[in-house]
């Protein structure tokens, strides 16, 4: 296990536009899942030898330090750079303590994975639920165990993270989906998107917010070629997001409108959230976020 030295961890967001979280933390550097659509993995992050995790030296004396420097509580989000819960994680249980400090200074949090290592910290979340919002968001980007295997190669299956949601839901805790990234020509058509709805209404998931796309820039575009040319031979799907994106950022699926249309019309029917807003309202919406001040 390689430690890499850090001054903070939990840090402000710019906007809480994105699922309502004020900080971010990230304990882990890097990521073992082999996702091979990661934007991590872009060279504006920075990120040498992405595929071997690393440990932020000192953790949790930091995470406390900064959550007790904060002039103002609220969500702290894990998981944007990395999962929180990658193989190391059951060993050194330093999301789990992370969780216990949020807990212990009255903030919220919201985590994103696709591991179901996750069930483990319930009852720290449902602690922490007693108080502030909780937010857990579990990535099903196809319902398709045997795609999945290919696309996200070393994570939990589809299966297993709906089967993670469910008992989210069971302890009673605000848990949906997030669809993205929906990989052009390889996700991006109806059976897939109504799969998935009709997998989280089986869950009881309170949302799905989906991206029918993918993002793709310098140096993840080529690994995502690659893997794309050694996992599909002979259906020359790199060559169809070249000529379809050329070098574009943004990679919309062709099908963006028409599978839109569908998952919205679905969502409603089904009674599922899938609007920012309307996601944000519901997780918070039974908490006064407690404005502290350090003249308190």
């Amino acid at each position: 296990m390689e430690l890499i030295p850090a001054k903070t961890i939990v840090t402000k967001t710019k906007d809480s536009g994105w699922f309502g979280i004020d900080y971010n933390m990230n304990i882990y550097r890097g990521c073992s899942h082999g996702c091979i659509y990661c934007d991590s993995r872009s060279d504006c992050y920075g990120i040498d030898r992405f595929d071997q995790v690393r440990v932020k030296e000192d953790a949790l004396r930091i995470i406390r330090d900064d959550l007790r420097r904060k002039v103002k509580n609220g969500v702290v989000g894990t998981g944007a750079m990395s999962d929180p819960y990658n193989p190391l994680e059951k060993e050194l249980e330093l999301t789990r303590h992370a969780l216990e400090l949020i807990d212990a200074f009255g903030f919220g949090a919201a985590i994103a994975t696709k591991s179901n290592l996750l069930t483990r910290d319930i009852d720290i979340l449902e602690s922490i639920a007693d108080h502030s919002p909780v937010l857990l968001k579990v990535t099903v980007t196809t319902t398709d165990d045997a795609l999945a295997a290919k696309l996200e190669p070393r994570v939990s299956r589809p299966s297993d993270r709906l089967s993670l949601i469910a008992a989210l839901k069971d302890r009673g805790l605000f848990a949906g989906i997030l669809l993205m990234p929906v990989l052009p020509f390889l996700e991006d058509h109806e059976e897939n998107i109504r799969s998935i709805i009709n997998a989280a209404k089986e869950t009881g998931a309170d949302f799905i917010y989906p991206a029918f796309g993918v993002t793709l820039r310098n140096n993840q575009r080529e690994w995502y070629y690659d893997r794309l040319r050694e996992l599909f031979p002979g259906e020359h799907l790199d060559e169809k997001y070249m000529k379809q994106y050329k070098n574009n950022y943004h990679c919309t699926s062709p099908k963006a409108r028409k599978l839109w249309q569908i998952f919205s019309e679905e969502c409603e029917r089904n009674r599922i959230l899938y609007k920012m807003p309307d996601i944000i309202h519901a997780y918070k919406k039974n908490y006064q976020i407690t404005q502290l001040s350090l003249f308190d």
